[in-house]
């Protein structure tokens, strides 16, 4: 029997109250009804989750709920700033507030000041300032009187106001009293021809009637004269703002067209690259207002030319284009460019104006054009050759009559290229003779041997010998073709003269590899080497002879400075230190801006260029009318081919013609020359000095010795015996003379 059966037997009030008191009350538990009697509902059904006690807790607490409330917050927070964050920032909010409210905002700032210029002494003081800065003190003078003359007649200005309206009054009633008395005689006049007393008054009555319309009118009509006005002036300084006011740089519209923002340039940009530039005075104008409150004058606003951009800006006082172009890698850094890619020179028409190429990023390793007579034309020698472009992409024909050039570069930099360029217009012109020693075995002078007159190569000291005799021989020749030009009355060498007398031809002659040819083991060897060599360099150019030099390793040892001190023409390409680039661009050329260090040569991997990089581009000094980048045409093997082909059909066929033969000098007849009449005999070291100076420009005779001289005279049966010192008999020379002829004959 269930506990349920055992009380319902027990009788209420006995047993069960007894129990009631002893035990604890008993909670009934839900069980699922096994009886389909539907059970008494006693109160209202509740639908619910069940909840932990944890759950329960996180409901009820306050602190839990604020601290969501608060993350409800910052997420909506956060909502509400992307989204107003994404509408201010839209291209067309942007737009919208850059035409609706920046442009006249602008245009009131435009008229504002144009408004001060003409009535204040504003534009008078800016511009005396912008005069004491330049340092044009004739200018300066001319706007201090200009101003004092403007506020003396605005002083006087402002004291006729004050007697204004006095006479305003005054005019006035004149005014009216002449206007009434003029109608009043034109109503009687009136009155008179109509014969109505009331047409005196008709004048009058008129003119009442017609100032009460226009007050009708303006009473009627005036609110859409006052909208078509304030539309019209809110027009005018909206294009006033669009056209010369300044927009804030968040609301500019981006660039467009075919500059992009990487390469476009504005006066804005320059002026941040000059004020970041570290040049201290400079730096003390920007300070006293240069720039900001003192406009800076434009020679040139920036424009694109070709491949880049072009401005000529007017430098303040004490700031010289040149340490301008001192500080270029600063510059160039400020404006997004490579050194080599920002050219700055002083502005032709305004010595204080700094005009400024600025080539756009990469341009100078875009593709040259190809050799301009690569496919017909010929050349002239008098005019110049053709041998590149240059930094603006126009087509540079450098002279070579009266000229002579220096090539250096580090290996790979393209040094050939441009020899080979020049060397190509020599072979266009009929009369040019072309000589060629290369102290290296390459190919790059073989497509010459058809047209060339010399051609040497190899590092040995034959080559060097061989080209020492072809440069006495050369230097020898001076003296015939100083003889044809007194014959020929000319002053120098013409293209009239070379072409009737072969022997006035000029003569390009190139020496590559050149450091093998000036370093001697001996000083005094290499002494007299450059000596003989700044002697005939100096001399050759009036008489058609150009020497060039070429030379991977510039130094005072490879490359003369004595000898780049006379050069005319000097090209360098990409190179290891400043003291290279100057030896060869000259003193103090990179500190002035003259640099070619930052090109760079070809990259190879594996015998095969995986880059060009700056192959054929040289900082030049001489090519062109001032210093700039050169760079150089690109012949290809059949455009070489096809160019001696034309050459030699431009010399009538014939190919190579006969090189210039050394000045062959008799050792015994010279020394039978300089002993002197009724001397029996004479030192041998007396007769070396004599030879010297009988024949100053024969190589041999410059560092010969006693014993050499008695060597080489054993040699034609002439004794030289020793009598304290070495002695030249005269009777001996005279009988190897006599003996030698008599086998002769």
């Amino acid at each position: 029997m269930s506990n349920r059966e055992h009380d319902a037997t027990v009788p209420e009030g006995t047993e069960r109250e007894s129990r009631a008191s002893e035990l604890a009350r008993v909670h009934y538990l839900p069980v699922p009804h096994t009886s389909s009697r539907t059970p008494e509902t006693t109160g209202d059904v509740v639908e619910g989750e069940l909840l932990t006690e944890d759950e329960y807790r996180r409901l009820t607490s306050q602190r839990t709920q604020a601290v969501e409330r608060y993350r409800g917050y910052r997420r909506d927070a956060v909502t509400l700033y992307r989204g107003v964050k994404t509408a201010v920032t839209h291209e067309r909010t942007k737009t919208l507030v850059r035409h609706a409210v920046a442009y006249p905002i602008a245009g009131v700032g435009v008229v504002v000041r144009r408004w001060r210029d003409t009535h204040g002494a504003s534009r008078y003081e800016r511009m005396m300032l912008h005069a004491e800065m330049e340092g044009n003190h004739e200018r300066l003078l001319e706007w201090e009187a200009r101003d004092v003359a403007e506020k003396q007649r605005r002083h006087q200005r402002v004291m006729d106001w004050i007697t204004a309206p006095g006479r305003w009054i005054t005019a006035g009633v004149v005014g009216l009293t002449g206007l009434a008395g003029f109608l009043l005689v034109l109503g009687v006049i009136l009155a008179v021809n109509s014969g109505d007393i009331a047409d005196v008054i008709a004048p009058i009555t008129a003119v009442l009637d017609a100032v009460a319309f226009t007050v009708w009118f303006l009473t009627a009509y005036g609110v859409f004269l006052l909208l078509g006005g304030t539309v019209a002036g809110l027009f005018y300084l909206y294009q006033q703002g669009r056209k010369h006011g300044e927009a804030p740089s968040w609301l500019q519209a981006r660039a467009t067209g075919a500059a992009s923002a990487d390469t476009a340039l504005d006066e804005s940009m320059i002026m941040n690259a000059l004020r970041n530039l570290g040049h201290p005075a400079l730096n003390k104008k920007f300070k006293e207002g240069w720039g900001h409150t003192i406009q800076p004058t434009w020679v040139q606003p920036p424009l694109p030319v070709g491949h880049g951009w072009e401005f000529a800006l007017r430098l303040p006082g004490g700031v010289p284009a040149t340490s301008i172009n001192a500080r270029k890698v600063v510059l160039a850094h400020n404006l997004g460019r490579r050194p080599e890619e920002v050219w700055v020179e002083v502005e032709e028409t305004d010595p204080m104006a700094m005009k400024c190429l600025v080539l756009d990023p990469g341009a100078l390793r875009e593709p040259v054009p190809d050799y301009p007579l690569a496919d017909s034309g010929d050349t002239d020698f008098w005019t110049g050759f053709p041998v590149g472009i240059d930094a603006r992409w126009n087509p540079v024909v450098t002279p070579v009559f009266e000229r002579n050039f220096v090539w250096a570069g580090i290996m790979g930099s393209g040094k050939s290229t441009q020899v080979l360029d020049l060397l190509a217009g020599a072979v266009l012109d009929p009369v040019v003779e072309i000589d060629v020693f290369c102290f290296a075995e390459n190919n790059d002078y073989e497509w010459l041997r058809p047209v060339a007159s010399t051609l040497s190569m190899g590092d040995t000291a034959a080559n060097v010998d061989a080209c020492m005799a072809h440069i006495q021989a050369l230097q020898d020749s001076l003296a015939e073709r100083g003889r044809l030009l007194r014959e020929y009355g000319i002053d120098s060498v013409t293209r009239q003269a070379a072409e009737k007398d072969e022997r006035l031809r000029p003569r390009i002659v190139v020496i590559d590899e050149c450091q093998s040819f000036f370093r001697q083991d001996k000083p005094e060897d290499r002494r007299e080497l450059v000596n003989l060599m700044i002697r005939f360099y100096s001399a050759a150019r009036k008489y058609g002879i150009v020497l060039g030099f070429a030379t991977p390793t510039p130094s005072d040892q490879s490359l003369p400075r004595d000898l780049v001190a006379v050069t005319t023409n000097k090209s360098c390409f990409a190179i290891g230190d400043k003291t290279r680039n100057n030896v060869v661009l000259g003193e103090k050329a990179y500190e002035n801006g003259l640099s070619a260090l930052e090109l760079k040569p070809a990259v190879k991997k594996g015998g095969t260029i995986v880059a060009l990089n700056d192959v054929g581009t040289s900082v030049t000094v001489g090519f062109m009318d001032t210093p700039g980048l050169l760079r150089s045409y690109n012949l290809t093997h059949q455009q070489k081919t096809a160019i001696v082909a034309r050459g030699v059909e431009l010399r009538g066929g014939h190919g190579r013609r006969t090189p210039i033969e050394p000045q062959r000098r008799d050792l015994l007849t010279d020394v039978a020359a300089v002993l002197l009449p009724g001397e029996d005999k004479a030192k041998a070291t007396d007769v070396c000095a004599r030879l010297r100076e009988h024949a100053p420009d024969h190589r041999p005779y410059v560092g010969l010795t006693a014993e050499a001289l008695r060597d080489q005279l054993a040699g034609y049966g002439c004794k030289v015996t020793k009598v304290g010192v070495l002695m030249v008999f005269t009777e001996r020379v005279r009988e190897a003379l006599a003996a030698r002829e008599g086998g002769n004959d």
